[in-house]
C-alpha cells in the first residue's frame, strides 16, 4: 500500500460507512464525502429515483464517474456506496489513491439497521434478509480483495471502530 492521506470506507449498506466516515473525518480534521450524497447533489434527485429511471446500470455509471472524481482529491475521508466495489475500475481507483477500510457487519445487524429505511432501492423486496445475504455473498470477496484493513462494526461502538481504524491508518502511514 502506498502512503496516502485518503481513507475510503467500503462495506454493505447499513455497515456504518457514513457514521464512521463523519467521525473519522472529524478526528483527522479532513473533509468528509459520501459518494451517494455527492451523486444526489450533482443530479438533484435521490438514489431511488435514479434507480427507477436509469436502472442499476445507469446508477453504477454515475457512481463510477463520481468515484473517479473523488479519488483524485487529496486528504479526504470517503464513504462509498455499498456496490461501488462491483466495478473493477472503482476498486482500482480506490486502491491506487487511498487506505481502504472494509466495514464488515453481520446480516442480522444490517437488517436491524436498515429495516425502516425507505431510501435503499436494493431492499425494496419481499425478502430483505435473502437480499442482504445474496449481496453479502456476492460482495464480500470484493471488499476483502481491496481492503487494507477490515473491522467488524456490528460488535462495537462507533467510537471504538474509529479509534481502531486510526491506529491502523497511523501505523501504515508513518
Amino acid at each position: 500500500m502506498t502512503r496516502s492521506e485518503n481513507i475510503y470506507l467500503v462495506g454493505l449498506m447499513g455497515a456504518g460507512k457514513t457514521t464512521i466516515g463523519r467521525q473519522l473525518a472529524r478526528a483527522l480534521k479532513l473533509p468528509f464525502y459520501d459518494s451517494d450524497k455527492a451523486i444526489e447533489e450533482r443530479t438533484g434527485v435521490d438514489i431511488p429515483t435514479i434507480f427507477e429511471f436509469e436502472g442499476e446500470e445507469g446508477f453504477r455509471d454515475r457512481e463510477q464517474k463520481m468515484i473517479q472524481q473523488l479519488t483524485q482529491m487529496d486528504g479526504i475521508v470517503l464513504a462509498t456506496g455499498g456496490g461501488a466495489i462491483l466495478r473493477e475500475e472503482n476498486r482500482k481507483m480506490l486502491k491506487e489513491n487511498g487506505f481502504i477500510v472494509y466495514l464488515q457487519c453481520s446480516v442480522e445487524r444490517i437488517l436491524e439497521r436498515t429495516r425502516r429505511d425507505t431510501q435503499r432501492p436494493l431492499l425494496k423486496t419481499d425478502n430483505p434478509r435473502e437480499r442482504i445475504e445474496t449481496l453479502f455473498a456476492q460482495r464480500e470477496p470484493l471488499y476483502l480483495s481491496c481492503a487494507d484493513f477490515k473491522i467488524d462494526t456490528g460488535i462495537m461502538q462507533s467510537k471504538e471502530v474509529v479509534s481502531r481504524i486510526l491506529e491502523e491508518y497511523n501505523s501504515v502511514n508513518r
